[in-house]
């Protein structure tokens, strides 16, 4: 065993300021309200003080080193996306292994050599710049791209001529929260008003207008072509369909769910948009047009979703026909293939495939190979051959080639990694939360593993904004299972995996419903020897974060090791910057009404440190260039627990530097950063990975 020498840590001085805020009567401190300035010479020597006390500490690690060689070897292995066919050519995405970002290659059928049609990695030297999006022209000529620098939200579209290769002149900047939408010559995409200089990364994002561009032409000459001046915090987008007849606005309040969705011919410039449905409580979310009626998945009237067929020219609800109506489980998504509908399903958190023909008649269920989530099913509406990713927390994601007609499915792309996948089993369990919710749960573990009380477990959780976790493959934890730790997942409320209800149970005024399911996954992982408090570790990312930071606040006694990482961590001011105003569907906001400023308080993970308790080993993950959870709120998190800590434990903060909240990072960034929670992680729960030579000296912590 490695031995723990407590101690005190000595952190750096992080200065206070005597800020308050007024909510309805109360007095708020706000003492680092100077680390929200991230482009401020004193903020900037602050994160160098931190990462370099962060990296001190990890650099004692004795087995990082061999860590990150493990890592970087089970890395190395091709990894490919889902083929998809465009007129007739097939594309699809590759990584060699280490290559930071995926290439694009493109093949006339699959006896002929594939071809680079687009290499992300040459955008940038060191992979930071990275593909964000891309949509084909109706007549597959020419690829809009867009790429994002450093992980942030800011986009560039780029057009690509498929034929010769070559980028063309047109070059669009500050596009935000967008897609690209073909029609006649040029495109539809959505952008917001160029911030102020030295607030890029933070000011708030409004006013969203829908632009057309034609190529040929310069940015300023791109037409403004809705705009809702009314309403500052909407997003608007248009869509196009496939044979571009019709255009398809789109209005969003927030990022959880709920659109206005409006349709207009395409070719028609004088027509007004026709109202779908006005009502920001409901999804309406077109699918395809079927003899000229647009086929919609929507939650209206059907918590769990259904599809309906609108006629634009009869768009009230007396008019509607239903395809498939709501069932037991929740229609994720559905997609056209061979004359057929490919419906998508989660029960019980796990992928439901089932085939229909265009009437919604029941034709088949697809056969998966085990517990597990289906992705990127692609295929066409008139081609009976499709493919489709598969994989789980203990199947390495796998490429099935699928006959539509024959329902005969083959591996297209077996799976190189390092991983012998027949060690492991993944198993789903349902546990009672506090007020006796049965939460969905898939516990990964070696077979051979004894529950004795001692295993080192991490779990993992999220729990908001309608977001479903469905079992997938990740290589970042797999030097975990092989030295016996046990990985976790658990489906709390707030997230979508049983329908609006299911997330409605974890919003608002509901919130803490997510914390105490996590709590309650803890305490009968404990009940049931998987683990213990001594050996137990909890991650989740952005949402996730905040689930971290209230737990670890909530309960510091129930974990050993806390990972928060790009988290919304300060609730009272989560609302003031970029995009976070749009949350407050899932949070709501500190201004709108005293019980809701003092729900948000009570659970805030800035505002819940205590003096003097003794929390877990804590290693917060932010970047630089995180303009979608601001980095201000771990920074604020950071220096909060660091100030009142018992200073029994390291707590730490890691800042990425030209990354974002996630999306796009590069493959070095990625291993970086594995490597370093991991090596944390391990570290503090105590164990001695097999490939680490116990002859090195181990450095006290």
């Amino acid at each position: 065993m490695i031995s723990c020498e407590k101690k005190k840590w000595i952190y750096p001085e992080t200065r206070v300021e005597d800020i308050v805020d007024i909510y309805f009567g109360d007095t708020v401190a706000d003492p680092y309200r100077w680390l929200e300035n991230d482009t401020s010479e004193e903020v900037k020597a602050w994160v160098d003080a931190e990462n370099q006390l962060t990296q001190d500490y990890l650099q004692t690690i004795p087995f990082r080193s061999s860590l990150r060689e493990r890592f970087t070897h089970i890395w190395d292995y091709p990894k490919y996306g889902t083929p998809f066919k465009k007129g007739e050519c097939y594309f699809f995405f590759k990584n060699d292994g280490l290559q930071n970002q995926a290439v694009l290659y493109m093949q006339r059928d699959f006896d002929s050599t594939p071809e680079v049609l687009l290499d992300p990695n040459t955008f940038s030297d060191n992979g930071t710049v990275a593909l964000s999006g891309f949509s084909f022209s109706k007549n597959n000529r020419y690829l809009a791209y867009q790429i994002s620098k450093g992980g942030s939200d800011w986009n560039e579209i780029f057009v690509l001529d498929i034929e010769n290769k070559k980028t063309l002149p047109d070059h669009i900047e500050w596009c935000k929260f967008t897609g690209v939408s073909w029609l006649g010559d040029g495109f539809f995409y959505s952008a917001y008003t160029r911030p102020e200089k030295g607030k890029e990364l933070t000011a708030s994002n409004e006013y969203h207008k829908v632009y057309y561009h034609c190529l040929g032409e310069k940015q300023s000459q791109d037409k403004v072509v809705y705009e809702d001046v009314l309403h500052p915090q909407l997003t608007v987008s248009f869509d196009t369909d496939d044979d571009e007849n019709y255009i398809f606005l789109s209005k969003e309040s927030g990022t959880t769910f709920g659109n206005m969705l409006y349709v207009k011919p395409a070719r028609d410039s004088k027509a007004d948009f026709v109202p779908i449905f006005e009502d920001f409580g409901y999804d309406f979310i077109p699918i395809d047009i079927i003899e000229h009626k647009i086929l919609v998945r929507t939650n209206y009237k059907a918590p769990k979703y259904r599809l309906v067929l609108i006629d634009p020219a009869y768009p009230e609800e007396a008019s509607w026909t239903e395809v498939l109506p709501e069932s037991e489980t929740v229609l994720s998504g559905c997609t056209r293939a061979g004359g057929k509908l490919v419906a998508f399903f989660i029960r019980d958190a796990r992928s439901e495939v089932i085939v229909y023909d265009e009437q919604g008649h029941f034709l088949y269920n697809l056969p998966l190979p085990t517990l597990g989530t289906l992705g990127g099913f692609a295929g066409n509406k008139n081609d009976n051959i499709a493919f489709f990713s598969f994989s789980s927390y203990a199947f390495p994601t796998t490429i099935y080639k699928y006959d539509m007609e024959t329902r005969l499915s083959e591996i297209f792309h077996d799976t190189e990694v390092d991983f012998d996948k027949d060690q492991y089993t993944t198993e789903q369990v349902f546990y009672p939360s506090k007020d006796g919710t049965m939460i969905p749960m898939f516990i990964t573990l070696k077979k051979d593993v004894t529950l004795n009380g001692h295993n080192p477990l991490l779990l993992y959780g999220y729990g908001g904004f309608n977001i479903s976790l469905t079992p997938s493959f990740g290589i970042n934890y797999i030097p975990f299972l092989e030295e016996g730790g046990i990985y976790v997942v658990a489906n709390l409320r707030g997230g979508g995996e049983y329908g609006q209800a299911w997330h409605e149970g974890g919003i608002k005024m509901q919130k803490q419903n997510v914390f105490d399911d996590f709590i309650a996954a803890a305490e009968w992982l404990i009940a049931q020897k998987y683990t213990s408090p001594d050996k137990l570790a909890i991650m989740g990312g952005s949402n996730g974060g905040l689930l971290v930071g209230a737990c670890m606040t909530q309960r510091p006694d129930l974990f050993r090791v806390a990972l928060p990482q790009v988290g919304v961590l300060d609730m009272l001011r989560y609302h003031k910057f970029t995009i976070g105003w749009a949350w407050a569907s899932d949070y709501g906001t500190s201004d709108e009404s005293l019980e809701m400023y003092r729900y948000l308080k009570g659970y805030s993970p800035i505002h819940h440190v205590k003096n003097g308790v003794n929390y877990p080993a804590t290693l917060i993950c932010t970047a630089d260039h995180d303009d979608r959870v601001v980095p201000a709120h771990s920074f604020k998190f950071a220096a909060t627990l660091q100030a009142k800590d018992s200073g029994k434990n390291p707590i730490l903060i890691r800042i990425d530097t030209d990354a974002g909240h996630g999306a796009g990072k590069p493959t070095s960034k990625q291993i970086d950063e594995v490597v370093d929670r991991w090596a944390f992680t391990m570290y503090n729960l105590n164990m001695v990975p097999k490939f680490f030579s116990l002859q090195i000296p181990m450095s006290n912590h």
